[in-house]
């Protein structure tokens, strides 16, 4: 088991290779190759917005290969990643098998891919039935994750795509495939499940081959870190230990250090 994190905070401040390079410094095993910035999505002009970062132009996979070679250079490697979202909108959907060719490049074995958070597990299978070739050609694996939705009346979180055990399940047995697998935000499932350990133990092993850990505080989806919130983390501990879960412990807590210099 290897003790990886998310790189998008820090790169957007310092760029991904320095990212690596100080995710080795500070003691990780590896880290997740966080894509996000290949395409952003403006919600105004319904477009995608101008970008220059190396993950969007034509050089990608050779930007994908240096940051393997970084982190090799200081003795960690790419575990996961994660693709673009909103997976709903055509012109981030069209980045998937870029960020899938991308992370098989960088050496990862898992690419994360949100699930469309109101599709249902048939509409979702459909848009991962079209990537699942491509996924196995290129060696990786494709972990869909349990989402959220804000309720504007009641002002609270609720349910979207795998938010629940019995959603995740649908999902994963509308797809069917062993490149198809769940990866279990902790945070995510706070704020949603009533019951986090049992979410665990529904997915069990053979499913459940990836983490996003964080914690919450229980309203949002503050992504902070592990004892900062309301998360039961001997009980997700010990769960996972039930299951006799094999698969790496990723952080996702991306805005725990927000506006906070970097020294």
């Amino acid at each position: 088991m290897k003790i990886s994190t998310e790189i998008n905070s820090a790169a957007k401040r310092i760029g991904e290779e320095k990212t690596v390079e100080l995710v080795a410094k500070a003691g990780f095993d590896a880290f997740d190759l966080s894509m996000f910035e290949m395409a952003r999505f403006d919600w105004d002009k319904k477009c995608l917005k101008p970008n220059s970062n190396p993950f969007a132009g034509n050089d990608y996979l050779a930007f994908a290969r240096k940051l393997r070679q970084i982190g090799l250079d200081n003795g960690i490697t790419c575990n996961q990643s994660h693709a673009p979202f909103p997976t709903k909108v055509p012109e981030i959907r069209s980045f998937m098998k870029r960020a899938i060719e991308c992370t098989a490049e960088a050496g990862g074995k898992i690419c994360v891919i949100h699930p469309m958070n109101d599709g249902t597990p048939e509409e979702n299978a459909e848009m991962y039935f079209e990537l699942l070739p491509f996924a196995k050609e290129h060696g990786v694996k494709i972990a869909t994750e349990n989402m959220w939705n804000w309720n504007r009346e009641k002002d609270e979180s609720c349910f979207a795509a795998c938010a629940t055990p019995e959603s995740f399940n649908a999902h994963l047995d509308a797809v069917n495939d062993d490149f198809f697998v769940a990866c279990l935000d902790i945070g995510h499932a706070t704020l949603v499940c009533e019951n986090v350990p049992d979410f665990i133990k529904a997915l069990g092993n053979k499913r459940l081959q990836a983490l996003h850990v964080h914690d919450v505080d229980g309203v949002v989806d503050s992504h902070t870190l592990p004892f900062f919130g309301v998360t039961e983390w001997d009980k997700v501990m010990k769960a996972l230990a039930d299951i006799d879960y094999k698969g790496d412990l990723t952080f996702e807590a991306d805005s725990f250090f927000k506006g906070k210099p970097l020294e």
